[in-house]
Formats: structure tokens, sequence, C-alpha cells
């Protein structure tokens, strides 16, 4: 089995950090092959080109180095880890680049018409995403949890990913040490079930 984990902080040392390192050691130690981006660290330009907008005709080459090649690696893909701060409801801006820059179409979809079903192209079938400073109950109740729709309704389904499994530690911003410690015992676990 062949995983990815993609970063999407730009504090190196940050929680977020630690996070995707407990995360990709064990997936390594199950024996899987990891390839891990730290996009901020990789200089990930998150910026869609205007040639890049079509959602129904394939997408060209792209215009750098890294998209190619985080689009050819998501051919080779079995899981996918995202690991990001929620931040106004949303991935970092980095983050959200990405997924419209690599996600494009003839790479991760193909859509016949704009009002067609996309049809996923990835051999990805399981994701694991995020974390987050607001409580629970605030975020589903006031927000409706932007980041489970964004994931598991509006991006994954549609690349062909069916088994999304969103976890959020929280709150980081004021946890303890023993907190992050339990909390990375608890990804490594979920690490090890995505793959299991």
């Amino acid at each position: 089995m062949k995983a990815a984990v993609y970063l999407a902080h730009p504090r190196p040392g940050s929680f977020n950090h630690a996070l995707a390192d407990a995360v990709a050691a064990e997936l390594s130690n199950r024996g899987c092959q990891v390839v891990t981006h730290d996009l901020y660290a990789e200089g990930f330009d998150p910026l869609l080109p205007a040639d890049g907008t079509e959602t129904v005709r394939a997408a060209g080459d792209p215009h750098d180095t890294w998209t190619a090649r985080h689009r050819a690696e998501l051919a080779t893909l079995d899981a996918l880890v995202f690991v990001h701060p929620n931040w106004w409801g949303m991935p970092p801006a980095v983050l959200t680049g990405w997924v419209q820059r690599v996600l494009a179409p003839g790479v991760a979809y193909k859509l016949g018409t704009a009002d067609g079903e996309p049809v996923g192209l990835l051999s990805a079938s399981r994701a694991l995403v995020n974390t987050s400073d607001t409580p629970a109950e605030r975020e589903e109740r006031e927000f409706g949890d932007p980041l489970q729709r964004i994931w598991a309704a509006c991006v994954l389904p549609y690349v062909g990913v069916t088994d999304v499994r969103r976890h959020v530690f929280r709150t980081v911003s004021d946890s303890t040490e023993g907190e992050r410690e339990a909390w990375l015992e608890e990804a490594r676990g979920l690490a090890a079930a995505l793959v299991s």
C-alpha cells in the first residue's frame, strides 16, 4: 500500500507537524510506502492560473514542477492523509490551492458536462483528515461543521475517495502536553486503522 501525508501548517514545530510525523511513522511501521509533503516547506504555489479553471475539459500541463509531481503521484496512491488546522472553517490557503490545482479534471476526476455527475479517477479509496481550535459543540451548532462538508461531501467523493475518516483533535491552542501526547497516540491508532 502507498499513502501520502499532506501537511498544511506554516509554523515549523506546530502540533500539526507532530501529527503528520506520527501518522507517517505509523504508516511506515505498518509496511506502507509513505510519501510526505509539507506544502509550506515545499513552497507549493496555491494560485490557480486562469487556464486551470476548467471543470469539464481535461487539465493541461501544469506550469510548475511541484504541481506536475503531485498530479503524477496521485495515480499511485491507495490512501491520503491531510493534516491541517481549521482556519475560518477552511483548510489553509496552500491546501485549498493544492486541491484546486492538483485534483484537476482528467487527473482526479472526469466530468462529461458541467451539470453531470463526476467520475472519480483516483485509486486512493481512503482518506484521513484534521485539527481545530473550535470546540466541537460550537462548530456544529453555529457553523454546521464546514470542514466535514468540504472534505466528505464536496472534495473527496468527487475524486473517488469513498472512505473519509475525519478526526479532529481539539482544542489545540489550550491543550496540555499530556493531552497532545495522548492525541499523538490516538493519531497513530487512526493511521493503523486506515491501512488495516
